[in-house]
């Protein structure tokens, strides 16, 4: 695993943990609005997880296989492209 997937696998824990908390709070203190706060910070929490093991996932196929990425990031580069030609 490399340093910058690491890290936002950590970071992504950390926003999980205090969403959990500020959720608990809320609870606690029937503040909603907090409660509401702490489960979305829990879930971007989850998005930064999974962002960093996708990122370790790309660059290990990328050594294993650099070819079918470059087709790969070719092909998402066309699709962006044209999805935004067509707006």
């Amino acid at each position: 695993m490399r340093k910058t997937a690491m890290l936002e696998q950590a970071e992504g824990t950390l926003h999980k943990i205090a969403g959990r908390v500020q959720d608990a709070v809320g609870g606690a203190t029937s503040d909603r609005a907090l409660q509401l706060e702490g489960k979305a910070r829990q879930v971007a929490g989850g998005v930064q997880q999974a962002a960093g093991q996708a990122l370790d996932l790309v660059r290990d196929s990328a050594g294993k296989n650099p070819f079918l990425v470059t087709a790969l990031v070719a092909g998402l580069a066309f699709l962006i492209g044209t999805a935004l030609v067509r707006r």
